[in-house]
């Protein structure tokens, strides 16, 4: 039996299949809902692996979820704002997100959670530092390597570009983040965090005519959440060793939402 349904493609079904028959045999199932149960099994499963491979492909630094974010320690962000982008009305508009503060307020959990609730929903997605998008674009040659490499950053319905701010761009790398800022513009959802204000971001890319045009895209349409707080880092390293030690009474530990 598991080796005609393996030839068929059935994998999921074939592993769940001993469970499954005992579960007939104790409920007394009929054939139509034991078909059904096995069916939703085989569903069931290959909806999990391609998620695991969805998450794999996005190379999220931490696999985090806006249930472990502490909303009560950034009182100035709006968490009505933060649950209604978890619909993820954001990736079917096109909707940039732009997450704004300086460093460890939890600008890349926030980013990395809602990448992965659109994962859980079927999109694809995908995480990279500015320093690596910069040096992914910069790095190809000029027969086509380039174009390739820009189309990568452009195909998922989530694009995380973390870390703006920490590196400043060559004019090529300015030139080329622009062309996948136009490229992705109306087409697909990009989550910028950065620490910078936007009358920065001409320093940023060395050219503030280029800035401009870059800020004219990448805002047209976008939520823009300034979170103005203290660092979770912080916090831990001024109270995370009693806190760790303490535990939450029932031999966890407490996780913070780090930046």
């Amino acid at each position: 039996m598991n080796e005609l349904l393996k030839r068929l493609g059935l994998s999921q079904m074939a592993s769940a299949l001993p469970r499954l028959l005992d579960d007939a045999r104790m409920q007394q199932l009929s054939y139509e809902a034991f078909l059904r149960q096995a069916l939703e099994a085989e569903v069931a499963g290959r909806h999990e692996r391609a998620l695991e491979r969805r998450v794999r492909a996005a190379k999220l630094p931490r696999r985090v979820r806006l249930s472990t974010f502490d909303f009560s320690f950034q009182p100035t962000l709006s968490e009505r704002l933060v649950r209604e982008l978890a619909s993820l009305r954001f990736v079917e508009t096109a909707t940039n997100v732009i997450l704004l503060g300086p460093p460890g307020v939890g600008k890349t959990h926030l980013a990395s959670a809602l990448a992965l609730q659109a994962m859980e929903a079927g999109h694809s997605a995908l995480f990279t530092t500015l320093s690596q998008l910069a040096a992914a674009l910069d790095g190809t040659n000029a027969r086509g390597g380039r174009a390739k490499s820009l189309q990568r950053y452009v195909r998922p319905h989530v694009l995380i570009v973390d870390e703006v701010g920490y590196t400043r761009l060559t004019p090529e790398q300015a030139h080329q983040l622009f062309a996948l800022v136009t490229a992705r513009y109306e087409r697909g959802a990009t989550l910028i965090t950065s620490n910078l204000n936007f009358a920065d971001w001409g320093s940023l890319l060395g050219d503030e005519v280029l800035a401009t045009a870059l800020l004219d895209r990448l805002l047209h349409h976008a939520e823009i959440i300034t979170i103005n707080g203290r660092s979770y880092r912080m916090r831990e390293r001024m109270g995370g060793d009693s806190v760790e030690r303490a535990g939450n009474g029932d031999g966890s530990k407490s996780i913070s939402a780090g930046e």
